[in-house]
């Protein structure tokens, strides 16, 4: 059983999956319905998550210098206006806009979650608890496209975009009773203390390699959720319901790969877990183009494999990120969030492109992300190896 902190928690970091995983079904249909390309409508994904990552480096100093819960608040309310502006969109302008909110508002949740977890929780019951988190958190991209698939036959896509405000509604019912884990400092932060935080940041280099090692494996990933409704909806032919339960099985992933980490981990150092999960990674990526594998197949069970790998050491990773900090930790978990979706935007529309072979474009995508993630493993695993031998994050 997890306690109220830990499901509130969830809950806030849900946010991007559920507006994001929930609204893949009605692509293809509002494509139609407002008659735009498919990079216009994967506009609505990508503006969405480039927004959320301007944000992110807002809403970290914010907390540090104000608390936790003022910019959490206010975050949660304005994703819940969003909500409903998207919900009465009539033109592709409109929603994005409303996306465009939308991500300013889920970046609040992302930012300050990290920062809470780090306030309540040291070592390695953080990392407990990001894994409890992400176990909890995974359920979201497996469900919510088979609930918009649903939505989209039974009712209106409208109805996807109340169901998120309500959702929005009752995580801001638990950020205003929650009490502040920080306390505030009480001056308002200057455009100089803000630059000077993520200075700081970029000028200590553990910290950004480690990020960089940890966020770049996400590019398939990424990159499967932006194309993921074209491949199976218009090029294959599947309905919303049948998509959202092939996006459901390659989510069931997220849910898998922590649990078998958190057994792993017990056994074998993280250090050694990491390439592994990375090399399971590439040769998925290269099954993408197996012709021994019909379609479907071949690409619903490489990416399914492909995602539990990225998974399995995803919220250790996070872990170690932070603890390459011992300061500006708001503003290290906003840089870490940046980093990770701005990467992930950055494939999302790349693959959104009017690529001939996507299967092919796909399969080269992950290659080309793993074999940097490895070479950077060369370098961030010298400062790894010692902290395992003290007992520290490797082994946890």
């Amino acid at each position: 059983r997890y306690p109220p902190i830990i499901l509130l928690l969830a809950l806030l970091s849900a946010f991007p999956p559920l507006a994001t995983d929930m609204y893949l079904p009605a692509l293809p249909l509002l494509q139609r319905e407002w008659q735009v390309s498919l990079v216009t409508a994967n506009l609505t994904l990508v503006v969405f998550f480039l927004t959320y990552c301007a944000f992110l480096l807002v809403y970290g100093p914010l907390s540090d210098r104000y608390g936790r819960r003022p910019p959490l608040i206010a975050g949660v309310s304005l994703f819940i206006v969003a909500c409903l502006v998207c919900g009465l969109a009539d033109s592709a302008a409109m929603m994005i806009f409303g996306r465009f909110l939308q991500g300013a508002g889920a970046a609040a949740s992302s930012a300050i979650v990290f920062a809470i977890s780090k306030d309540l929780f040291t070592g390695p019951q953080r990392q407990r608890v990001f894994i409890h988190i992400g176990v909890i958190v995974a359920t979201a991209p497996m469900i919510a496209p088979i609930i918009g698939g649903w939505i989209v036959t039974l009712v209106s896509w409208r109805w996807i975009f109340l169901l998120q405000a309500l959702l929005g509604s009752v995580a801001l019912v638990g950020v205003v009773r929650m009490d502040e884990s920080l306390r505030p400092a009480g001056e308002p932060p200057t455009i100089g203390q803000v630059a000077a935080s993520y200075l700081r940041l970029l000028a200590n280099y553990r910290y950004i390699l480690v990020l960089l090692t940890v966020s770049i494996p996400c590019v398939p990933a990424f990159a499967f959720i932006g194309g993921s409704a074209d491949l199976y909806i218009t090029r294959l032919g599947f309905s919303e319901q049948v998509y959202g339960y092939f996006f459901g099985f390659n989510a069931l992933a997220f849910v898998l790969a922590p649990l078998a980490f958190s057994r792993a981990v017990r056994r074998v150092p993280l250090f050694r877990l990491m390439p592994l999960a990375l090399c399971g990674m590439l040769a998925s990526a290269l099954l993408l183009v197996c012709p021994f594998l019909p379609m479907p197949w071949r690409l619903t069970l490489p990416m399914f494999t492909l995602t539990f790998c990225y998974a399995f050491c995803r919220p250790a990773g996070n872990n170690l990120i932070l603890e390459q900090v011992d300061r500006d930790t708001g503003a290290a978990s906003s840089l870490m969030v940046f980093g990770h979706f701005m990467i992930g935007s950055t494939a999302m529309a790349g693959f959104s492109l009017d690529w001939t072979d996507k299967l092919t474009t796909l399969a080269v995508m992950g290659v080309a992300a793993v074999a940097v993630s490895l070479g950077l493993w060369t370098v961030v695993r010298r400062w790894i190896v010692p902290a395992a031998a003290d007992g520290g994050t490797a082994e946890v």
